[in-house]
């Protein structure tokens, strides 16, 4: 028999993997105390790719940075509810567990065949394992068990959304004291979440290291999310931009422009622009549009800055709502809830130190 599948038998309790898992040899852990038990018998390293699910190009690039390493690799599958808002609420984030564990099991066919690591197991865990004593709601409440980073997680996307950061930082600290991992593997597309996680590693003094994957980009440069497939064809085709605005800062500071708020409103300006083309538009072709915010921050610690210093550099970050489409045309593709909900879209662009030694 396989070490896989032995493996599955001896670290997993019954009735803890999904049939999925077992047909495809790829253990999926739902508890606490079998992962751990499951960590313990690696050899060497282990690297931890966190995510919510829904998985795409994006989380599998991360996979194959963390593969260069020689370490035994963890995917973790959790739609954390303590950082979604109460709009949000799962459906942002429906099960695909069954494509999802089909997609890593390809990848570990394409690792395994270029002689990489390869994914040892899946942590999905239940609400009820990650919070065991009170509901992970109870976060709106300023009830139960919680982290707070402040002020970066107050501020940009805490700013909009307050309770998210505590969510994604309790849950992690979660994952991490679960998993122990070595190194924990998270997107640059999501740079301010990326900061948090650097500093909650450092503050809790976590034996871990945070590696930070390049955003990867569709051809016409939209960052790629799990959030797409919520958009549909017509504000698919819209969306790009977000990176258009950024890119167009970017652009800017390029040729010299360091100032802020001559950077946030060339960002501010391109969104707006196209706002007002869409407004002259049909609703049957409409896509209606708003901006939550530009900013020009420090890529330390995330808080708002006046000017650029060319020797740092900096990082620009936007966020955009493409709103519900107004008549759906008969046979549109709306996207997953044919185009009845509002679909959020970060991004973010790092302006490089102009030596390039940050």
């Amino acid at each position: 028999r396989s070490r896989t599948t032995t493996i599955e038998k001896l670290f997993t309790p019954p009735g803890t993997l999904c049939e999925m898992s077992q047909q495809l040899h790829l253990p999926v852990i739902r508890d606490v105390k079998s992962i751990r038990r499951f960590r313990a018998s690696m050899h060497g390293p282990v690297s931890l790719v966190p995510t919510m699910g829904m998985l795409h190009d994006g989380h599998l690039s991360l996979i194959r940075l963390a593969a260069q390493q020689p370490s035994s690799i963890f995917v973790s599958i959790y739609a954390n509810p303590s950082q979604l808002t109460i709009q949000e609420g799962k459906n942002s984030y429906p099960s695909t567990i069954d494509s999802d564990l089909a997609l890593l099991v390809a990848l570990n066919e394409e690792l395994r065949s270029n002689g990489s690591g390869t994914v040892q197991a899946v942590f999905a865990p239940t609400d009820q394992e990650m919070y065991p004593f009170s509901p992970p709601n109870d976060i709106q409440r300023g009830l139960g068990s919680f982290v707070n980073i402040l002020p970066m997680t107050s501020i940009l996307e805490g700013a909009d959304r307050p309770s998210h950061f505590v969510g994604v930082v309790t849950v992690c600290l979660k994952l991490f004291n679960a998993v122990n991992p070595d190194k924990v593997y998270f997107g640059e597309k999501d740079y301010q979440q990326t900061v948090i996680i650097k500093r909650l590693v450092q503050d809790f003094l976590l034996d871990a290291e945070v590696v930070v994957g390049k955003t990867m980009r569709e051809d016409d440069g939209m960052a790629l999310s799990s959030r797409n497939v919520f958009l549909g064809t017509r504000r698919r085709a819209v969306a790009t931009i977000l990176v258009k605005a950024l890119d167009a800062a970017r652009n800017a500071y390029e040729g010299g422009e360091v100032g802020r708020d001559e950077l946030v409103s060339l960002c501010k300006q391109v969104v707006e622009e196209e706002q007002v083309k869409q407004e002259q538009l049909l609703k049957l072709r409409r896509v209606s549009l708003e901006i939550i915010y530009f900013e020009l921050a420090d890529r330390e610690s995330m808080t708002a800055i006046g000017s650029v210093d060319p020797e740092k550099g900096a990082v620009i970050c936007g966020a955009i709502l493409l709103l519900p489409i107004e008549i759906l045309a008969y046979g549109e593709d709306g996207g997953r809830q044919d185009g009845n909900d509002t679909v959020r879209l970060i991004d973010s662009v790092l302006l490089e130190p102009r030596n390039g030694s940050f």
